[in-house]
């Protein structure tokens, strides 16, 4: 159970800080479907993959102090941010995690904006359909974000770039 925190951690470690629940949410769904060993299941929902699962354990990470969780009013929303913590580091030096390409293809992914992120992972959750069917579905069920054909164009080679980085 804790491996799986672990987990976690590392990946907020290694990407500094992740500004947003939807964009961390994205960020391990993506580095899941590049074969990284993270166990959570995702479903599709409103935003595109989403784990119970990782929210939960996120919470469990903050309740024992491994991770900092800012909460920042932006006037009608807010803002979460994500940061390692001291014990968190702590434990991580206990709990060595081995995902040598992983710090590469987090920073990669956590320099997109979150709207981008959730096309790419959109595009993930339907990887075993033909391309042009994945194009579809993504203007049916994201038809309110109005992806451009450009949009899916930069989404499908950024998901190229990501899988020659994690070949492990």
């Amino acid at each position: 159970m804790l491996k799986d925190h672990a987990k976690i951690i590392h990946a907020v470690a290694v990407s500094g800080e992740v500004v947003g629940r939807k964009k961390l949410q994205k960020m391990i769904y993506i580095a899941k479907k590049m074969n990284f060993p993270f166990q959570e299941r995702f479903q599709f929902h409103f935003y595109g993959p989403y784990s119970e699962e990782l929210t939960l354990r996120v919470e469990e990470l903050c309740n024992m102090g491994f991770l900092n969780e800012a909460k920042e009013d932006k006037g009608n929303y807010f803002q979460y941010r994500y940061s390692l913590t001291d014990s968190g580091k702590e434990f991580l030096g206990l709990n060595s995690i081995e995902m040598p390409s992983l710090q590469d293809c987090l920073g990669d992914i956590n320099g997109q904006s979150a709207r981008f992120l959730e096309l790419v992972s959109t595009i993930l959750y339907f990887d075993n359909l033909p391309e042009t069917e994945v194009i579809e579905k993504v203007h049916t069920l994201k038809k309110s974000q109005r992806y451009t054909d450009e949009e899916m164009a930069q989404a499908f080679g950024f998901i190229n770039g990501l899988q020659q980085k994690a070949k492990h």
